[in-house]
């Protein structure tokens, strides 16, 4: 079951998620760990521990009904690796068996082994990508094709914390920086052949990121059949309200570029069940490249129509430029308040850059009213006006005079009108 971005979102940015473990998992939170860094028995839930082992196709094969049952895992039967799982933690001897379970698991050569520790020790939603992609030669995992899976799988996940921190059609620079720090603690397995990948997103920090990423996907899908259907846009405007955004329509299509078909499934940690308003099993969101123009037209509608913003911000002046000694010019400030972007560029009149110069100078802060413009990311500040010099304790002041003073080519740039 599998079903897909433009390359206009090819802005590179750091990878907030970290690598799946190559190594027994951990560390995780204190009092959830043995010695051997493996989740403590006394804390795994059977029941847990079974439809994870389900989930990711172990076999149950029989055992003693009412008391345990024996798995093995995927593949041929025949391996070496079985399982035995009490049915509750009520025997005697159900912590030992679930010891002896967790010790095989890590010692098991099955990459799904990895991936059910994993869950158990920190308990997470798991969200599911796969490619359709011819079979590389020789059995030989595709670099690109692997590449390719992982840039598309850390967009939709941008563009899912983006919509948990606001709806719109086009985010750009707006809230990048925290929702890329949600991210933080996102774990990313492995890519085998290019084709399938699974990130685990905890509950305690991740829930709302994976129920609006379900939302925003089905939502996007729906919208689509729409489109095709009926060559109306309509259903992507109010797919805004479920998360719908340029990113997240740019990230499916990377998904689906140079594939037969992508798509993307979403399983709840079975500790904690379904999130409100979301199936228990959700459906799998499937895209293919007869979706991409669909896809690609609501990108671009995103873009064009998403609106300026009125906004106040306070920044520290980083950057002066204009072509002669006198008359208006370029302004670079770090926003400190008042916009969720980390710089904005403005042009002032000639009294306004001489108030942001002065205050570069003394290391204070401006404030500055204005419209953030969508054209170029959220990042230009228009009809900008009231610059004004913000008055700060005097660390954060010292602060501001260490940034300037790391920061001298802009300040000789202040001063010549280079």
């Amino acid at each position: 079951m599998h079903r897909p971005m433009d390359e206009s979102f090819n802005e590179v940015f750091p990878s907030a998620v970290r690598p799946h473990p190559t190594e027994p998992p951990g560390p995780w939170p204190t009092g959830s760990m043995t010695a051997g860094g493996l989740p403590d028995p006394a804390r795994v839930d059977p029941a847990v521990l079974g439809v994870l082992l389900a989930r990711h196709g172990w076999r149950r094969r029989g055992g003693a009904a009412g008391r345990y049952s024996r798995w093995t895992p995927p593949g041929p039967p025949g391996g070496s690796t079985s399982l035995l799982v009490p049915d509750t933690a009520a025997f005697p001897d159900s912590e030992d068996l679930l010891g002896e379970a967790l010790t095989a698991l890590a010692r098991s050569a099955a990459p799904s082994a990895r991936e059910v520790l994993v869950s158990l020790a920190v308990p997470s939603d798991e969200i599911r990508w796969w490619r359709d992609v011819p079979e590389p030669a020789a059995g030989a995992a595709s670099w690109t094709g692997s590449e390719q899976l992982h840039g598309a799988a850390r967009q939709i996940l941008l563009a899912g914390a983006l919509a948990v921190r606001g709806r719109a059609g086009y985010h750009g620079a707006r809230h990048r920086r925290r929702a890329l720090a949600t991210l933080g603690s996102v774990l990313i397995g492995p890519a085998p052949g290019g084709r399938d990948l699974t990130a685990f997103v905890p509950v305690a920090a991740g829930r709302p990121l994976a129920a609006r990423l379900y939302q925003a996907l089905h939502a996007a899908r729906e919208a689509v059949d729409y489109q095709r259907a009926t060559g109306g846009m309509e259903a992507f405007d109010s797919a805004v309200e479920a998360g719908v955004s340029r990113e997240l329509t740019e990230a499916v299509i990377a998904l689906v570029r140079g594939s037969e078909g992508a798509g993307i499934a979403l399983e709840w940690a079975p500790a904690a069940g379904a999130p409100d308003g979301c199936p228990v099993r959700p459906e799998p969101v499937e895209f293919s490249p007869g979706d991409l123009p669909a896809l690609r037209l609501a990108g671009a509608r995103y873009l064009r129509d998403e609106p300026a913003v009125t906004v106040r911000i306070t920044g520290a002046v980083v950057r002066l430029r204009r072509s002669g000694p006198r008359g208006a010019g370029i302004v670079r400030l770090r926003v400190l308040a008042g916009a969720e972007v980390p710089h904005v560029r403005l042009e002032l009149d000639e009294e306004a850059y001489r108030i942001a110069g002065q205050a570069h100078l003394v290391g204070l802060p401006v404030r500055v009213e204005g419209r953030l413009e969508s054209r170029g990311g959220f990042r230009r500040l228009t009809r900008a006006s009231q610059v004004v010099p913000v008055q700060v304790d005097e660390e954060e002041r010292d602060r501001l005079m260490k940034s300037l003073q790391e920061n001298v080519d802009y300040f000789e740039e202040a001063c010549t009108g280079e």
